[in-house]
Order: C-alpha cells, then sequence, then structure tokens
C-alpha cells in the first residue's frame, strides 16, 4: 500500500470536510449584518449555535494529521505563514467570542458590537483561509531546507486575493443555502433572494479563478491532461453547480444544501489533484518542493497513524452526524437560544 498517496488524501478530505462544514458557519457571519431585526439575527446565530464549535474539530484534527504524517510541510508552512495564520486564529476566536457574548445583554448598542465583530471575524477567516489555498497553488518561495524565504506582504498577490474573494464568496452562498434549509416564513423568503445573486457571483469568481490558473499556474491542469478521465471531476463540478438553483427552485432544502456540500468537495479534489504529488511548490525553484514522498513521516509512522485513524475517523463521523441529526430541523428560539 502507497501509505505517502493514503495520507495525502487523507489530510486533504479532513481539510475538506472543515471548508465544508465551517465553511457555511463563516458565510452565516458574512451574511448577518444584512438581516436587521434582532430577533431575525438570533435566528442566524442559533442555525449554527450547536453545531459551530464541532465544525472547528475537523480543522484541528486535519492540523493534527498534517503534523504527523508531514511534518516538513507543517513546519514550513506554519512558520512561513505565522502572520496570517495568527490573524486567522484571532478571526476564529474573536467569533467565537461575538457568539456567545452577544446575547448575553438586552443593549442595543452590545448586541449590535457583537454582530459587527462575528461578520469582521468570520469574513477575514474566510479571506485568509482562500489567499492560503491561492498560495500554495500558485507556489511560495522555499530554500534548499525548505523553509520560507518571502515575507507576509509577498503572500498578498493578485492570484491569492483572487482565491480569497472566491472563498468568501463560496462560503456566503453555502450558508445561504444553509439558512434556507434551517430558517422558515418571511426570514426565509429573504433569504431566498440572496442565494441565486451569490451563486452568480461565485460562478464568476470562480471563473476568473480558473481562467487566471489555466493561464498563469497550467501545471494545475497537467494530471487531467494526462489522465482524461479524471476530467469526469470537472463535469460532475460543473453538475452540481448548476443543480443549486434547480433545487431551490423546486424548494428542495435539503438537496440544494447537499449540492452545496458537493461542490465544495469536487473544488478540494480538484485542488488535490492539480497539487499531488506536491504539497508546497517552490518557486522560483521547483526542486526544492515538499512532496507526500520527501516530506513524508517514515514508512513505520505512517502506518500505525492509520490504524489510528481507523479508529478515530469513525468516531469523529459518528459525533459529526450525532450532532446533526439532533439538532435537525427548522430553528427555534427558546428561553436557552443565543
Amino acid at each position: 500500500m502507497d501509505y505517502n498517496l493514503l495520507w495525502f488524501v487523507l489530510v486533504g478530505v479532513l481539510f475538506a470536510g472543515y471548508a465544508m462544514l465551517d465553511g457555511f458557519d463563516l458565510g452565516v457571519g458574512a451574511l448577518i449584518l444584512r438581516v436587521k431585526d434582532d430577533d431575525e439575527r438570533r435566528v442566524l446565530y442559533n442555525a449554527i449555535g450547536p453545531v459551530w464549535d464541532g465544525n472547528e474539530v475537523w480543522l484541528v484534527t486535519g492540523g493534527g494529521a498534517l503534523f504527523a504524517a508531514f511534518p516538513p510541510v507543517y513546519a514550513t508552512v506554519f512558520s512561513g505563514f505565522y502572520l496570517a495564520f495568527m490573524l486567522l486564529l484571532f478571526a476564529l476566536i474573536f467569533r467565537a467570542v461575538a457568539i456567545e457574548f452577544r446575547s448575553k445583554e438586552p443593549w442595543l448598542w452590545w448586541r449590535r458590537w457583537w454582530d459587527r465583530g462575528f461578520f469582521a471575524g468570520s469574513t477575514t477567516a474566510a479571506l485568509l483561509i482562500g489567499v492560503a489555498m491561492g498560495n500554495i497553488v500558485w507556489g511560495i518561495p522555499l530554500d534548499a531546507r525548505g523553509e520560507f524565504a518571502g515575507t507576509f506582504l509577498s503572500l498578498l498577490h493578485p492570484y491569492a486575493l483572487l482565491m480569497g474573494v472566491t472563498t468568501v464568496v463560496l462560503f456566503m452562498m453555502h450558508g445561504a443555502i444553509y439558512l434556507h434549509m434551517k430558517t422558515e416564513g418571511p426570514l426565509q423568503a429573504r433569504i431566498r433572494q440572496w442565494i441565486n445573486p451569490l451563486i452568480i457571483a461565485f460562478i464568476v469568481c470562480y471563473a476568473l479563478t480558473t481562467l487566471a490558473t489555466l493561464l498563469y499556474v497550467p501545471r494545475m491542469t497537467h494530471i487531467l491532461r494526462e489522465q482524461p478521465a479524471l476530467f469526469a471531476v470537472v463535469v460532475l463540478l460543473v453538475l452540481a453547480i448548476a443543480n443549486l438553483p434547480r433545487e431551490i427552485h423546486r424548494g428542495r432544502d435539503g438537496a440544494a444544501f447537499l449540492s452545496s456540500c458537493a461542490t465544495m468537495l469536487l473544488l478540494m479534489a480538484l485542488f488535490g489533484l492539480g497539487m499531488f504529488p506536491n504539497m508546497v511548490y517552490s518557486v522560483p525553484d521547483p526542486a526544492h518542493s515538499l512532496t507526500a514522498y520527501n516530506a513524508a513521516s517514515t514508512e513505520k509512522t505512517l502506518k500505525i497513524m492509520t490504524l489510528i485513524a481507523a479508529t478515530g475517523v469513525p468516531i469523529v463521523l459518528a459525533y459529526t452526524a450525532t450532532v446533526y441529526y439532533i439538532f435537525r430541523g427548522k430553528v427555534k428560539i427558546g428561553k436557552d437560544s443565543y
């Protein structure tokens, strides 16, 4: 068995799970200021209230898997992107505090302050996640020891920022579809009006990102040229996106949300296919790149980790499924609600 490939895929699945699950949390945060009524804002908070912290388990698990399976990659990425990751951490912390503190007091100024903080933390986190992915695709300068040789400002180039904006719009679309599934009445009707414009905005951003990738990062499509059968992933992605307005029009909220999840998973699949075997691509010297083979732990370590993952991953999946099953259905505001 190729344990390096297995762990490349598994780490990707964990981060894809985080993007899919915490993505709608961040999207809801980016949309929170579009709702003016305080009671309706509480509905939005309580739509994600029971699940947001559990969703972040996937980020912790993915980071732990990356640290254990590919230590040089973890060291390079977290040291090279140190300032960006600290900003991401503060954004995630601030939005978590906003959720918990927002409804502690009835004062209007208090709640508006935390609403703005929740919006800022969510939008900043989504943007930084996209910028980080954009830099991984574009490539970052590494020296012969595999250490980051750039600066924070060098990470803010146009391609990375375009990826960041695309990620924000994707999460907003994902969050709006989730909210449509969890709300009812006049609020749901207004949220429905947001979805199609967000789908169009995402398609435009994704088209621009794809065009920029084809022009400036053609290596990301190399595997599709070498293995034409993998183009099926692109076809499935197009179908998943096209199915979003169809399911919303038919009033099938659950199916629309699943299509949105499929869109995110397929986007991550294309990302992984384009990167493999590279995990951190080095520019301008590709010889310094960190791959799933030259940056992996020993085979014995990967084998032991596979046994642990065989137990741990089903537990995470079962926990996630249980939480979503318990809190299924429309949001109802009660005395214990946020």
